[in-house]
């Protein structure tokens, strides 16, 4: 009776000590597969361009690291971006200069190089870092019809402000508050439009061509100004500043993961505004996916591998 209870009692002493060790052993796995590389979540604003920006980023980082990347793209307006990298929500996204200087801190833009060395100062203050730009400047500025143009001689914002009590001005919801935006260039050029109306990026387009709205905004990079045959006017008084692109990061991130810094440098000076614009026809003309033509263009430039 001893023998057969001593017997039970070792191996259940052996069972026990069997299960604590596996028990041990995947914590261990866990912990080391939960260290692995790190994580980091990118986002981006709610159009193409950014979009396709993020997606680069992304697959840059997934190529190039074992960091896990989370991509959060299609977030909203600048403001909601912004909050969501202060707030530690995204770590990363692609932003501009312009942007950024005007609109989140309310100071004054200068040259592309004056704007990025006050950009790189202005972030640096709340933990931020704005690495090297991606090499295209997608300015804001205004668009009209070519029958527009033509019927009313327009070629610059001076000429529009002269007959904008006539029209009706289409742009996105934030051009509409936006310090560098609307209200800014009805103070310097005394515009009066007879309805302002704020839409989609998507959709300002479209009501431009169908006769609904008169002038819309539209980025330097932006397919639809070549696909609707819009004509750009002149900024004659140089309102609006430059908006050179590039990568917004927290610094906190910056140090935890420094090899991004140099990876994501690769993408400096990589992209014209031609071929931005290029990249956003794929995807709003073309309707392709915005992941599927980041990751092509970094195959063409020979940045990854399929």
């Amino acid at each position: 009776m001893k023998t057969t209870t001593m017997k039970i009692s070792i191996l259940i002493t052996i069972l026990l000590s069997t299960l604590l060790a596996g028990c041990g052993g995947a914590k261990d796995n866990n912990n080391a597969a939960a260290g692995k590389g790190g994580e980091i979540t990118i986002g981006s604003k709610n159009f193409t361009e950014n979009v396709l920006l993020a997606h680069m980023m992304a697959d840059l980082i997934e190529d190039k690291t074992d960091i896990s990347v989370k991509r959060q793209v299609n977030l909203g307006g600048s403001n909601v971006a912004w909050t969501a990298l202060e707030n530690n929500e995204i770590q990363l996204y692609p932003d501009y200069t312009g942007t950024i200087v005007a609109n989140y801190y309310q100071e004054k833009t200068g040259t592309s190089e004056e704007s990025l060395a006050k950009t790189k100062e202005l972030v640096k203050k709340d933990g931020l870092a704005f690495l090297e730009p991606f090499g295209f400047n997608n300015t804001y500025t205004l668009a009209v019809t070519r029958k527009t143009a033509e019927t009313y001689k327009l070629k610059t914002f001076s000429d529009l402000a002269k007959v904008s009590s006539d029209m009706v001005l289409g742009v996105e919801f934030e051009f509409l508050d936006r310090e560098d935006g609307y209200p800014g260039i009805k103070k310097l050029y005394g515009m009066n439009f007879k309805q302002s109306k704020g839409m989609d990026h998507g959709i300002m387009y479209r009501a431009i061509e169908d006769g609904e709205t008169d002038v819309t905004n539209a980025y330097a990079t932006d397919a639809q100004i070549k696909v609707h045959d819009l004509v750009i006017l002149q900024d004659d008084k140089q309102f609006f500043p430059p908006y050179d692109a590039g990568p917004v990061i927290r610094q906190e991130t910056l140090d935890k993961y420094p090899e991004l810094e140099g990876i994501l440098n690769q993408l400096k000076g990589l992209i014209s505004e031609e071929e931005m614009q290029g990249l956003n026809a794929e995807v709003d003309v073309d309707a392709l996916k915005e992941q599927d033509v980041a990751h092509d263009f970094l195959i063409k430039k020979g940045l990854i591998k399929d």
